[in-house]
């Protein structure tokens, strides 16, 4: 098992009890406080749901093909290939460090503990934004099903004022619900996964199945762009943001390793599950949508997605009842997002490393969930949702957003990891054993290949996601802001970390003077 954590990560760690059967937290210092009730299938269920390729795939279609035309669909593969990648690397870690708050976790035992802070909490900051974004795809499915949940009336498209205010009150409803449950306990937020993830997983086969047979042209259409003024080689770019939004999220198998039986065996698995398995439905239901669309030219596809491919081709009766299933993706992915989020609170918190660590890091005995970081999580959440009232253009920006900090916070992991294999500092340890008493996950001597190409991935990715296209965040133009949002909101949370960082550092000297 690898090394504990650097002495300043618990500075007066409290003597943990006995650990239970699979728990590995005695020897990181912590006390086993959640409760250990999630088996594997949970465990997929936590990465799965979280990436949810029903909601992302609905929510964004319309934005990769508005950019990229049916060529965007190349983006998938190319997308997948480079998140398994990050995923591999992080299935080994998770193997080492089955600790939750991953991302925070494995930065800082990787480099220091200040590196690993800043990495954490823009983890923390891009999972709050996920957890908005998230909600927001409620307005994608509701409405189509029923006009009546057009509660303020008007136009229904997000891209709209009334869609996008709509879609935040829709929204902010959808947050009180996953925030009760993410109070309640979380075996009954388990429950809750699991079904949905079941339902999804359901609903987007036969989606595929529906689409493929319902097909109006061949699969040679995925070779044609849509004439964008950026050549080809643009279109892909901004048409990658569809699968980069969608493949995100499977290290939250890492996340719940500390509630999870036998997490150096399970967790290594699911994240790579997870991922592998959202790929592969993504991918066809990106596909069936293009071949199954009534049009291509007609600007619905570019303007409504999959769900006007589902209600236009299958039906209004058989299109709404899938649309319905996709509202049950929506809503299990906001509550996943939203649980991960509260992890990594509580994991920087239990190291006292946020401001009010006391009350963040506390754990509900009865039901052996942290209610104070769900509270905030939500809160937070739905402060951000009313930037889509005072303008639509918010949508995509936000979206973007909490992609690029994810992204970051990725590569602030796979980044350290490779400094430390180049320096030989890193044991893969293919002699310790899981709780099965089999080797632990390892990438052995393809370590550092895959090393070096998923941490090259994530920074391209970072900086072609991050880059403000008037064309993408501003088209109406007059909203400089939505142009420069996702560069402005990282700089903005970096420097609120510095600053906090300073404040503390500058209060311990005075304490100890």
């Amino acid at each position: 098992m690898a090394a504990t954590a650097p002495a300043d990560l618990r500075p007066d760690p409290p003597v943990p009890p006995a650990a239970e059967a699979g728990s590995s937290l005695e020897e990181f210092g912590y006390r086993q406080e959640l409760h250990r009730s999630l088996g594997r299938y949970a465990s997929f269920a936590a990465g799965f749901s979280f990436i949810s390729v029903l909601t992302t795939v609905f929510q964004f279609f319309a934005v990769g093909y508005a950019f990229g035309g049916p060529v965007f669909f190349w983006t998938w593969p190319a997308v997948l290939a480079g998140q398994l990648l990050v995923a591999a690397c992080f299935a080994e870690l998770a193997a080492r460090y089955p600790i939750s708050g991953a991302i925070y976790q494995w930065s800082s035992r990787l480099s220091n503990l200040t590196f690993g802070w800043f990495a954490g909490w823009i983890m923390v900051i891009g999972q709050v934004v996920v957890v908005a974004a998230a909600a927001l795809a409620l307005q994608m499915v509701m409405p189509p099903i029923w006009s009546g949940f057009q509660i303020l009336g008007g136009d229904p498209s997000p891209l709209s004022p009334t869609g996008a205010a709509n879609a935040a009150v829709l929204g902010t409803l959808l947050l009180v619900l996953t925030t009760w449950v993410n109070v309640i306990d979380n075996r009954v937020m388990s429950v809750i996964n699991r079904i949905g993830v079941t339902a999804e997983i359901i609903g987007a086969v036969l989606i595929v199945v529906l689409l493929l047979t319902h097909s109006e042209r061949s699969p040679g259409i995925t070779f044609h762009t849509s004439g964008a003024e950026t050549g080809l080689f643009g279109a892909l770019l901004v048409g990658s943001f569809t699968a980069a939004y969608v493949m995100i999220g499977f290290d939250s198998a890492g996340e719940m390793s500390e509630e999870t039986r036998d997490p150096l065996r399970t967790a290594p698995r699911t994240i790579l599950s997870a991922l592998g398995a959202a790929g592969l439905l993504g991918g066809l239901l990106v596909l069936g949508g293009l071949l199954a669309a009534p049009s291509l030219t007609d600007g619905n596809l570019a303007a409504d997605g999959m769900s006007y491919v589902l209600t236009s081709s299958l039906g209004d009766g058989l299109g709404r009842v899938l649309l319905a299933d996709v509202v049950v993706a929506i809503v299990v992915a906001t509550l996943a997002v939203q649980t991960a989020a509260c992890r990594m609170l509580f994991s920087m918190a239990r190291d006292g490393q946020l401001p009010c660590s006391g009350l963040l890091s506390k754990v509900n005995r009865r039901t052996g969930m942290p209610t104070a970081p769900a509270l905030v999580v939500g809160v937070l959440a739905a402060a951000l949702l009313l930037l889509n009232f005072s303008s639509p253009d918010a949508f995509l920006a936000i979206g973007t957003t909490c992609i690029v900090m994810l992204y970051l916070a990725y590569s602030m992991v796979t980044g350290p990891l490779l400094v430390r294999r180049l320096r030989g500092t890193y044991s893969s340890r293919t002699d310790a054993l899981d709780e099965a008493g089999k080797p632990l996950f390892s990438l052995g001597r393809w370590g550092l290949p895959v090393n070096v190409l998923a941490l090259l991935y994530g920074l391209f990715m970072t900086v072609n996601l991050a880059w403000p296209r008037a064309e993408v965040y501003d088209p109406a133009g007059g909203h400089w802001y939505f142009q420069w949002f996702t560069v402005l909101f990282l700089s903005g949370t970096v420097a609120l970390g510095a600053a906090y960082r300073t404040y503390r550092t500058y209060k311990r000297a005075a304490s100890a003077r």
